[in-house]
């Protein structure tokens, strides 16, 4: 199987299972993955380098999206502040991450004469599963890799 790179980043959109679509994507940072800080394994036998050994768990990053909104959604928003939920992320080719969190932050841009009104999001993760209260990892289904 050949695999390509995304050609596009458009479009990524994301969905919270307790809510309807409330929003309009225009810059989606996707959840990311972090190691955490290495364990020093350095001690007084080292003769040169100091040594060192990666962690066992790993960390899901925030997620950053920058949207278009309607103010009749503050009452969607309001129900989905800080409630653990299954959140999608869909990339241009169709594949998916499906993980849980929940919405941390809403935050109006100004808004301004001849532009559109904006908001900051911020998607943390949980890593629980909202009904069953035990450990998620994120879920990825592949799609065409093709960013066709």
């Amino acid at each position: 199987m050949v695999i390509e790179a995304l050609h596009d980043g458009y479009p990524t959109t994301i969905n919270l299972s307790g809510a309807d679509t409330t929003f309009w994507e225009e810059t989606v940072q996707p959840p990311g993955i972090d190691g955490g800080e290495p364990i020093n394994l350095t001690n007084m036998r080292n003769d040169a380098v100091r040594t060192r050994a990666p962690r066992h768990l790993y960390d899901v990053t925030p997620m950053e999206l920058v949207v278009a909104y309607d103010p009749t959604v503050y009452d969607t928003i309001l129900a989905n502040i800080n409630v653990n939920q299954a959140i999608t992320t869909t990339f241009p080719d169709e594949g998916y991450v499906v993980w849980y969190g929940y919405l941390q932050k809403f935050v109006p841009g100004p808004n301004k004469e001849g532009e559109q009104p904006k908001a900051a999001i911020t998607l943390v993760p949980t890593n629980i599963h909202s009904t069953t209260g035990l450990e998620a990892i994120p879920v990825v289904t592949g799609g065409s890799g093709t960013g066709a």
